[in-house]
C-alpha cells in the first residue's frame, strides 16, 4: 500500500474500544479521525472550529439542541462551530471525522470521555 493510500476496513481493525477517535491522516492543521461508537455521547461544543461526521457503516443520530440529524451510510454532516451537539448510534457505527489538529473529543467539557489527541492507527 503506498504511503498516502488509506484502507478505512484496515484501520478500523486496529480500533477495538468505543468513542476513542485515532487519527488516519493529516492534512495542513486538519485531521481525519476514525472511531468505533455506540450508545450516547455527552453534549458538547468546540468554539474554535467545526466539526465534520462521516458515515463509514451504520447509522448515527446527530442530536443538536433545536433538530436531530440521522446520518445513514454514505453520508455527512458539518456542525459549526459554537453549536452543541451529541452524537447517538444504537448499533455500532464506524465514522470518520474532520477537525482542526488538537480539538479535545469532548469540547468545552471534558469529563472521563475525553481521550488523548494525536494517536495515529
Amino acid at each position: 500500500m503506498s504511503k498516502n493510500q488509506i484502507n478505512f476496513q484496515e484501520k478500523f481493525t486496529k480500533i477495538t474500544e468505543q468513542w476513542t477517535p485515532r487519527v488516519i491522516a493529516q492534512m495542513n492543521d486538519n485531521q481525519f479521525k476514525i472511531a468505533r461508537i455506540q450508545g450516547e455521547f455527552v453534549w458538547h461544543k468546540h468554539e474554535e472550529t467545526d466539526e465534520v461526521f462521516i458515515i463509514i457503516e451504520g447509522t448515527m443520530n446527530l442530536e443538536l439542541r433545536d433538530r436531530t440529524v440521522n446520518l445513514q451510510e454514505g453520508e455527512m454532516y458539518v456542525v459549526p462551530k459554537g453549536v452543541e451537539h451529541k452524537p447517538v448510534a444504537e448499533n455500532e457505527c464506524k465514522i470518520l471525522m474532520i477537525e482542526t489538529q488538537g480539538t479535545t473529543n469532548t469540547g468545552n467539557v471534558g469529563g472521563d470521555r475525553t481521550q488523548e489527541n494525536d494517536i495515529w492507527v
